[in-house]
Protein backbone atom coordinates (compact mmCIF):
# COMPACT_ATOMS: atom_id res chain seq x y z
CA UNK A 1 0.00 0.00 0.00
CA UNK A 2 0.94 3.43 -0.87
CA UNK A 3 0.83 6.19 1.35
CA UNK A 4 0.41 9.93 1.07
CA UNK A 5 -0.11 12.41 3.52
CA UNK A 6 -1.49 16.27 3.30
CA UNK A 7 -2.25 18.85 5.70
CA UNK A 8 -5.71 21.05 5.85
CA UNK A 9 -8.46 20.25 2.92
CA UNK A 10 -7.66 22.07 -0.49
CA UNK A 11 -5.81 18.68 -1.69
CA UNK A 12 -6.29 16.13 -2.92
CA UNK A 13 -5.38 13.44 -0.23
CA UNK A 14 -8.45 15.13 1.67
CA UNK A 15 -10.78 14.32 -0.69
CA UNK A 16 -10.01 10.73 -0.69
CA UNK A 17 -10.06 10.92 3.07
CA UNK A 18 -13.23 11.97 2.70
CA UNK A 19 -14.95 9.53 0.23
CA UNK A 20 -13.32 6.75 3.20
CA UNK A 21 -15.13 8.50 5.96
CA UNK A 22 -18.59 8.84 4.26
CA UNK A 23 -18.99 5.38 3.04
CA UNK A 24 -17.85 4.18 6.09
CA UNK A 25 -19.06 6.57 9.18
CA UNK A 26 -22.31 8.32 7.28
CA UNK A 27 -23.70 5.13 5.54
CA UNK A 28 -22.16 2.42 6.98
CA UNK A 29 -22.27 3.14 10.56
CA UNK A 30 -25.03 6.10 10.08
CA UNK A 31 -23.18 8.54 11.86
CA UNK A 32 -24.20 12.02 11.53
CA UNK A 33 -22.34 14.00 8.99
CA UNK A 34 -22.37 17.34 11.30
CA UNK A 35 -20.41 14.93 13.70
CA UNK A 36 -18.23 13.45 11.05
CA UNK A 37 -17.57 16.43 9.05
CA UNK A 38 -16.63 18.13 12.38
CA UNK A 39 -15.51 21.85 10.95
CA UNK A 40 -11.74 21.05 12.28
CA UNK A 41 -10.85 19.34 9.07
CA UNK A 42 -8.62 21.85 8.19
CA UNK A 43 -6.25 21.79 10.79
CA UNK A 44 -5.53 18.24 11.01
CA UNK A 45 -3.02 15.97 9.27
CA UNK A 46 -4.78 13.24 6.92
CA UNK A 47 -3.07 10.22 5.76
CA UNK A 48 -4.34 7.59 3.19
CA UNK A 49 -3.54 3.99 1.96
CA UNK A 50 -3.70 3.37 -2.02
CA UNK A 51 -4.22 0.24 -3.59
CA UNK A 52 -3.30 1.05 -7.26
CA UNK A 53 -4.06 4.18 -6.82
CA UNK A 54 -7.45 3.55 -5.46
CA UNK A 55 -8.16 4.95 -1.67
CA UNK A 56 -8.48 2.17 0.17
CA UNK A 57 -7.77 3.15 4.44
CA UNK A 58 -7.53 6.59 5.84
CA UNK A 59 -6.89 8.79 9.44
CA UNK A 60 -6.86 12.16 10.52
CA UNK A 61 -3.87 13.06 12.58
CA UNK A 62 -4.09 15.65 15.54
CA UNK A 63 -1.39 16.89 17.49
CA UNK A 64 -2.41 17.87 20.72
CA UNK A 65 1.28 19.31 22.03
CA UNK A 66 4.89 18.38 21.29
CA UNK A 67 4.74 14.74 22.99
CA UNK A 68 0.97 13.53 21.66
CA UNK A 69 -0.58 12.80 18.82
CA UNK A 70 -4.67 12.19 19.02
CA UNK A 71 -5.41 9.53 15.80
CA UNK A 72 -8.88 10.25 14.58
CA UNK A 73 -11.19 8.85 11.80
CA UNK A 74 -9.52 5.51 11.22
CA UNK A 75 -11.32 3.74 8.48
CA UNK A 76 -10.67 1.06 6.02
CA UNK A 77 -13.64 0.02 3.04
CA UNK A 78 -15.84 -2.64 3.96
CA UNK A 79 -14.04 -4.73 1.18
CA UNK A 80 -10.98 -4.62 2.13
CA UNK A 81 -10.60 -5.45 5.51
CA UNK A 82 -9.11 -8.07 7.16
CA UNK A 83 -6.40 -8.24 4.60
CA UNK A 84 -4.23 -5.98 6.67
CA UNK A 85 -4.42 -2.26 5.29
CA UNK A 86 -5.53 -0.92 8.87
CA UNK A 87 -2.14 -2.54 10.50
CA UNK A 88 -0.27 -1.14 7.42
CA UNK A 89 -1.89 2.22 8.28
CA UNK A 90 -1.05 2.30 12.24
CA UNK A 91 2.45 1.13 11.00
CA UNK A 92 2.39 4.36 8.87
CA UNK A 93 1.05 6.62 11.69
CA UNK A 94 3.49 5.49 13.93
CA UNK A 95 6.88 5.86 11.75
CA UNK A 96 5.59 9.30 11.04
CA UNK A 97 4.93 9.85 14.89
CA UNK A 98 8.57 8.55 15.31
CA UNK A 99 9.99 10.34 12.31
CA UNK A 100 8.48 13.65 14.27
CA UNK A 101 9.67 13.03 17.48
CA UNK A 102 6.35 12.62 19.05
CA UNK A 103 6.25 10.19 22.07
CA UNK A 104 2.49 9.06 22.66
CA UNK A 105 -0.25 8.26 20.96
CA UNK A 106 -4.20 8.67 22.02
CA UNK A 107 -7.25 7.39 20.20
CA UNK A 108 -10.59 6.77 21.20
CA UNK A 109 -11.80 3.41 19.75
CA UNK A 110 -15.09 2.19 18.96
CA UNK A 111 -15.60 -0.62 20.88
CA UNK A 112 -16.07 -3.37 18.55
CA UNK A 113 -12.35 -2.80 17.29
CA UNK A 114 -10.67 -2.28 20.42
CA UNK A 115 -8.85 -5.98 19.82
CA UNK A 116 -7.40 -4.54 16.71
CA UNK A 117 -5.91 -1.68 18.86
CA UNK A 118 -4.55 -4.53 21.62
CA UNK A 119 -2.76 -6.14 18.87
CA UNK A 120 -1.10 -2.85 17.89
CA UNK A 121 0.08 -2.69 21.73
CA UNK A 122 -2.39 -0.03 22.30
CA UNK A 123 -3.75 -0.13 26.05
CA UNK A 124 -6.90 0.96 27.64
CA UNK A 125 -6.02 4.69 29.13
CA UNK A 126 -9.90 4.97 30.56
CA UNK A 127 -11.85 2.05 31.96
CA UNK A 128 -14.92 4.17 31.73
CA UNK A 129 -16.63 3.96 28.25
CA UNK A 130 -18.93 6.41 26.50
CA UNK A 131 -20.96 7.01 23.85
CA UNK A 132 -19.63 8.76 20.57
CA UNK A 133 -21.80 9.73 17.83
CA UNK A 134 -24.13 6.30 19.35
CA UNK A 135 -21.50 4.31 19.16
CA UNK A 136 -20.03 2.52 22.31
CA UNK A 137 -15.75 3.74 22.96
CA UNK A 138 -12.83 3.63 24.90
CA UNK A 139 -9.96 5.82 25.31
CA UNK A 140 -6.56 3.97 24.32
CA UNK A 141 -2.80 4.78 24.52
CA UNK A 142 0.37 3.50 23.11
CA UNK A 143 3.81 5.26 24.09
CA UNK A 144 6.73 4.91 21.31
CA UNK A 145 9.87 3.91 22.29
Amino acid sequence: MQFKWATGTNNQVYQDALSIRRKVFIEEQHVDETIEIDGTDNTKHHVVGYLDNIPQATARINPLDQDTLKIQRVAVHQTQRGLGLGRQLMNEIENWARTNNFKRLILSAQDPVIPFYERANYLISNPEGYFEAGIPHHDMEKVLH
